[in-house]
């Protein structure tokens, strides 16, 4: 069988890739995804028991409850009015979903119908929400903030979301945060902090406006879920992302009318509604100038490169050094890692050597980019093509020892010349290299080792 040189640049790279067993998605305690578990809790309430009724709240609940289970929320619990009693909601809130809410899941809570305001002992604003069976006057029959506050923290969920259609306040939150996803590296590293955040349709005494029997913030949030959100067309939203994109968007169909609020109540995370390509989640200005751009290459090649000495995944790699490419379709560089997968991970001889001719032709002065192209063409067959690229790689750096052993193995084997193989073989001895076989081809050849080993 023919062996391959290790090329610098695939020593490391090659061990641990080729060892690879996806370990990322057996590791205990991590989901494969970013979450184990998605659960949706939507309340519409319009036939209320003693409180006005109201129209258009139920069938508001119900088109969110079709978007969690299009994005995959494998839970979705409906409570539609009289289903959503106080001792109903109590009991799912105070037991069912702390009992089985894992560490690993992401909870949405939606809630349409009537909402209210009260005091606490210290006379700050307490606001409520109002079950099918109480009055909106009658707070001590109500959903309150710290009713929900208090659910927030027993629950085990990484990042809970609520939506709330109406107008509510009263829950002391952490400063708001900032909503530009710049800077962030990887959904890991965000999605593996704890996150309470709330999308409210109004503030506090702002009547909701509804148009053609349904309310311009569920339309809104809704537009939002379906793809719309995705102010920097990375391919996640996030929550941030939802309420930088609902706030002004109600705030301008109601002519003002209505104010979306969106804030952080706990935590330092950020919930993820969309989940994209992990290579793509780094959202960033797109970079406007040639340095940036040249900048911005070097950045997604690094993490490419990061990603096959973690053992991460090979695809991703590729995914990064496609946007490398994208920003400056002249790095050299990017193309020689790129054959180099093409040629051993992710074989494909064509793509190959369509990324190692662009290796060649932006990066010339990288004896890389002529020993990728050389490996490629050996193994198109083409030998006499693939000699001239490694010679070419070790005209570019006469001391390459890999090189040297793989036209030894190029002359032994595809072209069977001997005197050539004998020449190359020697000199990969004298520059460093140590294979046995090598040491026992040119005994058996009759050839005199190196005069350097003598």
């Amino acid at each position: 069988m023919k062996q391959l040189a290790r090329w610098r640049i695939r020593v490391m790279v090659l061990a641990l890739v080729l060892t690879t067993v996806s370990t990322t998605s057996g590791q205990i305690g991590r989901p494969e995804g970013l979450y184990y578990k998605s659960w949706g809790l939507v309340i519409g309430i319009d036939d209320y028991l003693v409180a006005p009724k109201l129209s258009g709240s139920v069938a508001d609940a119900k088109a969110v409850a079709d978007a969690l289970r299009e994005l995959k929320f494998e839970e979705v619990i409906e409570l539609y009015d009289k289903d959503a009693s106080l001792r109903r909601l109590t009991t799912i809130l105070d037991d069912y979903l702390p009992r089985k809410v894992g560490r690993q899941d992401r909870v949405v809570i939606f809630f349409a119908g009537h909402t209210g305001t009260t005091q606490d002992m210290h006379s700050k604003e307490l606001g409520y929400l109002v079950p099918w069976d109480a009055q909106v006057a009658n707070a001590s029959k109500a959903v309150t903030m710290d009713h929900l506050k208090d659910f927030s923290r027993r629950m085990m969920a990484k990042h809970v979301l609520f939506f709330l259609e109406a107008g509510v306040s009263g829950w002391e939150v952490t400063p708001p945060q900032q909503l530009s996803l710049e800077g962030r590296l990887s959904p890991e590293d965000e999605t593996d902090k704890r996150a309470v955040q709330l999308l409210t349709a109004a503030r506090k005494g702002e009547a909701v406006t509804r148009k053609d029997g349904r309310g311009i913030f569920v339309q809104v949030l809704l537009a939002g879920l379906k793809g719309a959100a995705d102010g920097d067309k990375n391919g996640w939203i996030m929550a941030s992302e939802l309420g930088a994109y609902v706030t002004p968007q109600v705030t301008e169909l109601t002519s003002g009318a209505q104010h979306p609020q969106f804030a952080r109540l706990d935590g330092e995370g950020d919930g993820v509604l969309i989940e994209g390509k992990k290579s793509s989640f780094r959202a960033r200005l797109q970079p406007k100038t040639e340095a940036e751009r040249i900048a911005a290459a070097k950045e997604e090649y690094d993490q490419a490169y990061s990603l096959l000495q973690q053992q991460r995944s090979v695809q991703e790699a590729l995914e990064r050094l496609d946007k490398a490419l994208e920003y400056n379709p002249a790095y050299g560089d990017a193309y020689v890692l790129k054959s180099y997968l093409y040629l051993e991970m992710l074989p494909n001889l064509d793509q190959a050597l369509i990324a190692a001719e662009q290796a060649v032709k932006y990066a010339p002065a990288n004896p890389d980019s002529h020993y990728t192209l050389g490996l490629v063409l050996q193994k198109k067959g083409q030998f006499a093509e693939s000699e001239r690229a490694l010679l070419q790689a070790v005209a570019v750096n006469p001391t390459y020892t890999d090189v040297y052993l793989s036209l030894g193995d190029l002359y032994a084997e595809d072209l069977k010349d001997q005197k050539k193989s004998i020449d190359a073989y020697q000199r990969y001895l004298e520059t460093g290299g140590t294979e046995n076989r090598v040491s026992e081809y040119l005994r058996k050849a009759g050839a005199a080792p190196p005069a350097t080993l003598q």
